[in-house]
């Protein structure tokens, strides 16, 4: 057996050096720690960007506001807990070379009598200052967490956490004022006796003329907090749903309700895929089931958008430049992928002016969100290509349809893994798969199958590389589809080339033509 004081093996010097490229110069990593009613968190980014990746992600469900509502007090149990969670954390932090750690508090530190003398504590264990939250600055920075996961987001934002409910307006990039409700699952668990029926009338009564859902009136309702999450996923699994991406996940409000009123009057441990939900979690689930039903009964919202962003995401894009800000999250976080994976990276970039200038000759009309979405798709075309050629397509569509994104729906992600997948495997819809076919939906689908074999004729004369797809042009003149090369491509027209512009071509409805000189 070998020791473990063993010396490491010799590995080969890296390619790049101890900085070696593929990696995102995005400054040393930062995190935040966020001491929730129910839960202490700890979630380390990569660095500070648009599209914030999480590097670290761990929670750990204390329950500090268990008794707060009716004694006004934090569960010994859970500062005990919770102040063992953030010592773990302080050295987690130290060992990624964090280069800044915010701590927030929320509901339960703000409203207990003992909540002072536990941040005291807290402070100490964590070796930093503990920045508390109004109800109204936690209201703002869900809002926030929101604007920056939801490209052009429009509606309400709802926390649910364990001590409280924050609801505030979003539109245009902006927040609007925000209210604070006791109706946290912790707090009516604790003021209803754990009586599902008494807990509906207490949110009842808390919502009744609230500002912000008399505003939501066919407008998106933003889900944010753990508890609804939860719910998301147990929806999920009923509907057979084909991702288990949780961000950008929607609920029509009939659906919502009937599925909402099942969880109250259902045993959670029979529903389905309760496995995945923790079991301090469970109990929660009926009474953010009767919050978010309620909302729904009274809001009258469009749909319910499910938001893996908040309060924590809101503090890293407060910090964001406003050049930064207004960056598309989707095509920053796309970019990233395209510097990290892509054989070249810069070729990619290319491939969007080249595809503009054949949509645009072509007068392929589009949404603003379907051209964003193509450009997207260019820059993730080549992000596969380490993979077996046999795999590619299939390597593509697992790491796009399960990534990280933000500023994109599911039909927005099942687009964007089509479109790479008919580059890698060809037109032919027999090989696409039947669930991403129908999440984007008939145009969609077949935007990306149109996008995907404009790749297929790229690749070939451009094999990647950055400098040639400037040079050969494609475009539609008039009943033909024209792709010019210079003199000293010409030989690239061979019978691959000559092929794939044919499949092209039929898609578009004209004859294809190759060009020299």
């Amino acid at each position: 057996m070998r020791s473990p004081n063993a010396s490491a093996p010799e590995l080969p010097e890296s390619p790049g050096g101890a900085d070696a490229p593929g990696r995102l110069k995005v400054g040393r990593p930062l995190a935040v720690i966020d001491i929730g009613s129910n839960s202490v968190r700890l979630v380390a980014y990569e660095g500070t960007t648009r599209a914030p990746t999480p590097i670290y992600n761990e929670k750990v469900l204390c329950a500090l506001g268990r008794h707060v509502a009716t004694t006004g007090w934090l569960d010994e149990d859970g500062m005990a807990r919770a102040i063992a969670a953030l010592k773990r954390f302080r050295i987690l932090c130290r060992t990624m070379d964090v280069g800044e750690v915010r701590v927030l508090a929320t509901a339960a530190a703000r409203d207990a009598g003992n909540g002072p003398a536990f941040l005291a504590a807290a402070s100490e264990a964590v070796g930093l200052d503990i920045e508390l939250l109004s109800g109204a600055r936690e209201a703002a920075l869900s809002a926030l967490g929101v604007i920056s996961g939801f490209y052009g987001g429009d509606g309400i934002v709802g926390d649910l956490g364990g001590g409280s409910l924050e609801l505030i307006d979003v539109r245009g990039g902006l927040a609007g004022t925000g209210v604070t409700l006791p109706i946290g699952g912790l707090a009516l668990l604790d003021l209803s006796g754990d009586s599902p029926r008494k807990a509906q009338r207490i949110v009842r009564e808390a919502l009744e003329g609230v500002a912000q859902l008399k505003a939501m009136r066919g407008r998106t309702f933003y889900a944010v907090g753990g508890t609804w999450r939860a719910l998301a996923r147990l929806h999920m699994a009923e509907r057979n749903y084909p991702l288990r991406v949780m961000h950008g996940y929607r609920l029509p409000p009939e659906d919502g309700i009937d599925f909402l009123k099942m969880v109250e009057r259902t045993d959670a441990a029979v529903l389905k895929e309760i496995e995945a939900v923790s079991e301090a979690r469970r109990p929660l689930l009926a009474y953010g089931a009767i919050v978010l039903e309620e909302i729904i009964r009274l809001g009258k919202p469009r749909d319910i958008a499910i938001s893996a962003l908040g309060v924590r995401e809101g503090l890293l894009y407060e910090r964001l430049s406003d050049a930064q800000k207004a960056q598309d999250p989707l095509l920053a976080a796309a970019q990233e992928f395209n510097v990290l994976r892509s054989r070249s990276p810069a070729h990619n970039a290319e491939l969007i002016a080249w595809t503009d200038h054949f949509f645009e000759s072509a007068r392929l009309e589009e949404t603003a969100e379907e051209r964003r979405l193509r450009h997207a798709a260019c820059l993730l075309a080549d992000i596969g290509w380490r993979a077996h050629p046999d795999y590619r397509g299939d390597q593509s569509v697992n790491l796009i349809a399960n990534a990280n994104f933000i500023g994109i729906d599911h039909p927005g992600r099942a687009f964007l893994s089509l479109a790479v997948f008919f580059r890698h495997e060809g037109l032919g819809g027999d090989k696409a798969s039947p669930t991403l076919l129908r999440l984007a939906g008939p145009r969609l689908a077949e935007r990306a199958r149109l996008l995907g074999g404009a790749m297929r004729v790229a690749y070939p004369v451009s094999v990647a590389m950055a400098g040639i797809l400037p040079r050969v042009p494609l475009e539609a003149r008039g009943s033909e589809l024209v792709l010019d090369l210079p003199e000293d491509l010409a030989e690239l027209a061979g019978e691959r080339l000559v092929g794939r512009m044919r499949q092209l071509a039929k898609i578009t409805g004209r004859d294809p033509r190759i060009l020299i000189g």
